[in-house]
């Protein structure tokens, strides 16, 4: 059997089930996954792998399979009878091939969609129901220091999020920017509300991000910066997609476990980021 470390915040852990969901099925094995991972993913989607219990888990003579993020040709035939994959897998490569399924396991409950529909109906451009939404995710929380002092990169700066937002007002009427973060009060201080387009939505609360994943899911289109939880909502929305490109250094380690070209769509849009930000 496989299963797959349950290790970070929501996007890493989606990233997790999705490959383990593909690789299984490539691999012929049967899934399950840990009893952390279900009690993160299932209280909002609807989720179909079998949970393996901590008991049993515990007894199982595991053999670790370290995942790079990105697929590889070796993972089509991976060895050993009781297989825990393990890293940060969170890129299209492993699944997109399952595209349908795999929007069908990350499909939202009832409950969790219909108050995030509650909250998009209430909405107004100059006084009109907008026909247009356009999800905005901004991560900011630890990446503020990580980025810089670790990685040699930076996270979105208002000159990014003003180009994207100009894109979509070229390009669609009237649309509405429903802007979800975990660093909202730089977003009210930073994203140009006067035009009258722009919804600061998500509670900002980091331990409870599925009240901001569910606004960006019942969105039309998608701006995200950095991070997986930003990919996903973009990735499970569909339509147009505006990215953070370029955002590290040419000599970053962040390179070494990172390809642009696995983690965003060819059909997505990437806006440069100013690696000279002050």
């Amino acid at each position: 059997m496989f299963t797959i470390n349950a290790i970070g915040r929501l996007g890493n852990q989606m990233g997790q089930y999705a490959t383990l969901f593909a690789l299984a099925r490539m691999n012929g094995r049967p899934a399950f996954i840990p009893e952390s991972m279900h009690s993160t993913l299932a209280p909002i989607f609807r989720i179909s792998l079998p949970v393996l219990h901590s008991s049993t888990d515990r007894q199982i003579p595991w053999q670790n399979y370290h995942l790079n993020d990105w697929m590889e040709e070796r993972y089509h035939h991976i060895p050993g009878r009781y297989v825990r994959l393990t890293g940060y897998p969170c890129s299209w490569t492993f699944y997109h091939h399952l595209r349908p399924e795999i929007l069908q396991e990350f499909s939202l409950h009832d409950h969790v969609r219909e108050e995030a529909q509650a909250f998009l109906r209430g909405l107004r451009v100059n006084g009109s129901r907008p026909r247009t939404f356009v999800g905005v995710h901004v991560r900011r929380g630890d990446y503020v220091h990580v980025m810089p002092k670790v990685w040699k990169g930076v996270v979105a700066d208002r000159g990014y999020l003003e180009q994207a937002l100009d894109r979509f007002r070229a390009r669609h009427q009237s649309p509405v920017f429903v802007v979800t973060s975990n660093g909202m009060a730089w977003c009210r201080e930073n994203i140009n509300a006067s035009k009258g387009d722009v919804a600061f939505a998500g509670n900002g609360l980091q331990g409870s991000p599925s009240k901001d994943f569910a606004l960006l899911l019942q969105c039309n289109h998608s701006i995200i910066t950095v991070g997986t939880f930003g990919i996903w909502a973009a990735y499970l929305t569909g339509g147009e997609t505006i990215y953070l490109a370029n955002f590290t250094q040419s000599n970053s380690p962040f390179n070494m476990v990172f390809k642009p070209q696995a983690a965003f769509l060819p059909e997505w849009v990437g806006i440069a980021a100013n690696l000279k930000q002050g």
